[in-house]
């Protein structure tokens, strides 16, 4: 039954979007997909767009009622945009917020879309909780208790400690991919405040594998998560088809593939979000003409137990 109703979406796809997924055949004989599907001015928009314009849009969906993309299993989900149920985020001012994972899910973390409508400003996250925000859209401006303040536009990213005064604001629109857990203590180890940017990290080995790995985030045992960009060109996959203790969060932020969660193939695109249970098997191959960049949550530095 699961087979069929894979197929059964595809299908009515590919009735209502044809032109998504048109076929050309070149002179030589190669399959490619149109100019117009993957190119359409990729170079022209500005960074992350598809994150808040993706290619599926909930527009797009208006005439067919009931039909989503998200899928929501015992160790795994997806969540797409057409099915984010937008209210205010508690303690924050003119600031409307997706919850895309929670520990209803089975998570231990919670992250969520803030799209700050402009004179908006955060709150703060409950006692002993850490919060990792991400911008994709816009830009906010971050103060912390000692009244510094940091510019954040499109790429760049704050770590705020559990505990640690702070608040984000932003006098125009802006949108924000935020991560918050609660902070599991290891030792004497005191994380501190981190501002940053994707394009200052560097590249890392990774061994067995083609993609490119930049991590966010100190690896010292002080973090007990971090948060990786990784790159895939068209036509990369993962190598090994992983199968861990650690939970993810994920949010694709440019491409489109396909995603395997246990025994499901799933379409993904940029603007889709990802929860991955503890031991799900999973894996990724990238699609189309353009690259794919996913932003994604691992649970570190911790023992299981």
């Amino acid at each position: 039954m699961q087979g069929y109703s894979q197929l059964t979406t595809l299908i009515v796809l590919l009735c209502i979007f044809p032109s998504c997924f048109q076929l050309a055949i070149a002179e030589d004989g190669v399959c490619s997909a149109p100019e117009s599907v993957f190119g359409e001015d990729s170079n022209l928009r500005p960074m992350y767009w598809k994150v808040t314009n993706p290619t599926l849009a909930p527009s797009h969906l208006q005439d067919l009622p009931g039909f989503t993309r998200s899928v929501y299993e015992r160790d795994h989900a997806l969540v797409t945009p057409e099915s984010h149920v937008l209210s205010p985020v508690p303690e924050w001012k003119n600031t409307l917020g997706a919850y895309l994972i929670t520990p209803a899910m089975g998570s231990h973390f919670v992250m969520y879309i803030a799209k700050m409508l402009g004179n908006a400003k955060s709150g703060l996250p409950p006692s002993g909780v850490e919060r990792f925000v991400f911008v994709v859209h816009g830009a906010v401006t971050l103060t912390n208790g000692a009244g510094n303040s940091h510019n954040l536009t499109v790429d760049s990213y704050a770590y705020l400690p559990p505990n640690v005064h702070h608040s984000v604001e932003s006098d125009s629109a802006a949108t924000l991919v935020v991560f918050e857990r609660r902070y599991a203590l290891e030792g004497e180890f005191n994380p501190e405040l981190i501002i940053g940017s994707t394009d200052k990290q560097a590249l890392l080995e990774t061994p067995g594998e083609i993609f490119q790995l930049r991590k966010l985030l100190p690896t010292s045992m002080a973090y007990d998560f971090n948060i990786h960009i990784m790159d895939f060109q068209p036509g990369e996959f993962l190598n090994v088809k992983e199968v861990h203790y650690n939970q993810h969060g994920l949010l694709l932020l440019e491409g489109q593939g396909i995603y395997r969660l246990g025994n499901s193939w799933y379409p993904v695109q940029a603007g889709d979000a990802i929860w991955m249970a503890p031991f799900v098997p999973q894996w990724y191959a990238a699609l189309g003409k353009t690259r794919t960049r996913y932003l994604i949550y691992k649970d570190v530095n911790r023992n299981p137990l």
